[in-house]
This record gives structure tokens, sequence and C-alpha cells, in this order.
């Protein structure tokens, strides 16, 4: 099919001959070239989601794993000495489809146990090994580009990565995941909210899934809080004040009598909270004298 005319008979161009002739002049350093993109976004030769997938790709290039890497504190790791009925529980707690398997400690990372494997446990349990189903661990540096181990991750097909410092010791993990977040935003699994659920859900256990929209009025009306709306609408709002930052996935931090953990998260927003209700702590009463 060929190109529509315009009113004088020569065929439209097209959005890329058009973006072309819009970035003619070539710039002459990054930030340049960012205004010359927002100038095609204004001039809607770009859609925003087009715009943004495309800083997104060149703040990849400056960023390192480092930037973006869950701590070590905060890795959830098997123990290669536990029996699975010990780590399953934990397993379907945390949602992962990846754990890093450990010997002694953190530093000892013995392989990547897949999720779906446990699936052989359940078939047949007595001839069930763990370490016969352990991927090989990868190991990057802190220091490592993430357009380069994305590009690593592509090429192996790998989906997680240990990261090491410079002495060698285990100092976090990043996954495919948290990488194409940063361009795209955030990436959303069979875990996550639908639009159209509530802002908060119960999970059993005393704890909820919230939506970091979720309004502060909303939050206290549903799970009884007393949290002030004056400086804050949502409850993201607030956790992002305790953190005193924008937290990262898997970070935890208490206000009041809730624990907030960061169920999603990516270098721009804060998407999902796992909301834990703590008891208050027990006051001493002080018995009047004579009584």
């Amino acid at each position: 099919m060929s190109e529509p005319a315009d009113p004088e008979g020569s065929p439209r161009p097209t959005l890329l001959e058009r973006l072309s002739a819009f970035l003619i002049r070539e710039p002459e350093d990054r930030d340049e070239l960012l205004a010359l993109l927002h100038g095609a976004f204004e001039r809607k030769l770009l859609d925003a989601d087009a715009l943004s997938i495309i800083e997104g790709a060149l703040q990849v290039s400056e960023m390192t794993v480092r930037d973006i890497m869950i701590p070590r504190a905060q890795m959830d790791v098997v123990s290669i000495d536990d029996d699975p009925a010990q780590f399953i529980p934990f397993v379907m707690e945390t949602r992962h489809s990846r754990f890093p398997v450990v010997g002694e400690n953190k530093d000892d990372v013995v392989g990547i146990l897949l999720a779906k494997e446990l699936l052989n446990y359940y078939a047949n349990p007595e001839s069930f090994n763990v370490r016969d189903t352990l991927r090989p661990a990868v190991f990057v540096p802190e220091s490592k580009r993430l357009n380069v181990l994305l590009r690593e991750f592509r090429a192996n097909r790998n989906h997680i990565a240990i990261v090491v410092d410079e002495y060698g010791g285990v100092s976090g993990l990043v996954t495919i995941e948290d990488v194409l977040e940063q361009i795209v935003g955030d990436i959303e699994d069979e875990y996550d909210f639908d639009e159209a659920e509530d802002n908060i859900i119960p999970e059993g256990g005393g704890r909820y899934r919230v939506k970091a929209q979720t309004e502060i009025a909303d939050f206290n009306s549903t799970l009884g809080g007393s949290f002030s709306d004056e400086e804050f609408q949502t409850i993201g709002g607030l956790v992002v004040q305790a953190f005193g930052r924008l937290p990262k996935r898997a970070e935890t931090t208490t206000i009041a009598n809730f624990r907030f953990k960061v169920v999603r998260a990516d270098s721009r927003r804060l998407y999902t909270l796992e909301v834990e209700r703590l008891a208050p702590e027990p006051q001493t009463e002080i018995a009047a004298d004579g009584l």
C-alpha cells in the first residue's frame, strides 16, 4: 500500500522522515540531544511514551549496577542446607521467580534456584535434590554499566546477577527487570494490582498490599491509622518522606505502628507497598501511693 498523498499529490513523509528532518542538525552533547527530543515531542513528532523510553535508554547508558541493585541486606536467599519443606513457604511468600542459594552466608552463593523447579519436589519429594536443580550464578561488579549488563543478559539469556564489590564480597543482586524498568518504567506482573482493583488488599497474616497512590484519608479509614494529610495527600508521599529519598524495592521503614516494605518501585516512582500493622508497645502503669 502506498503512502497517502498530500494535497499537492506528493507522498506524505513518514514519522521517521519527519523526525530525521527535525534532527538533521547533529547535537553537540547529551543535553542538546534531549532538548531536540523535547522539541520533537512539542511538535507532536514523538508521543509521551516514546520520549520517556528514549530518555530512559539514555539514562541507562550513564548508570551503573550500583545505582539500582537490591542491597545485600535485603536479598531474599535460600540456604543450601535447608530442606525444601522448610523454605517453600518463604518462596511462596516472597513470590520471586529466582532465588540465590547460599552456603554459610550471603558471600557464599552456590547457584540460582528457579522457583518452578520446586514443582519437581512435589512430584517426587524423595528423589528431589536442590543442588541438582541449581543454575550457575553470574557475578558482576558494582561498576558495570547498565547498558552493558543488559546486552549480556540478552546474549546469555540470563535474568539475574549477583553483584560483588571490589573485594569480591557480595553487595547485592540485580535482575533484567530492574534494568528494563529504568528504560520503560515499571513492569507489572501477575501479582501486581489491576487498575480496577481496590487500593488496599488484605494478604493475610496482618499484612496488606497498598498502592502508593492511596490517599492518606483512605488508608487511615481502612487500617485505623492516624496520619495527617496536611503535608502529603498519599501514603507513598509519607513513606518517601520517612526515607528521606526515593526508596528501592525491598527496603522497609516503620512509621508509628505500621511497617512499610517497598514491593514495587523504580528510579522515578514508588508504586506498591506491603503494610503490616504492628502491635502497640505496652504501657507500664504506675500505681498511686497507698494503692
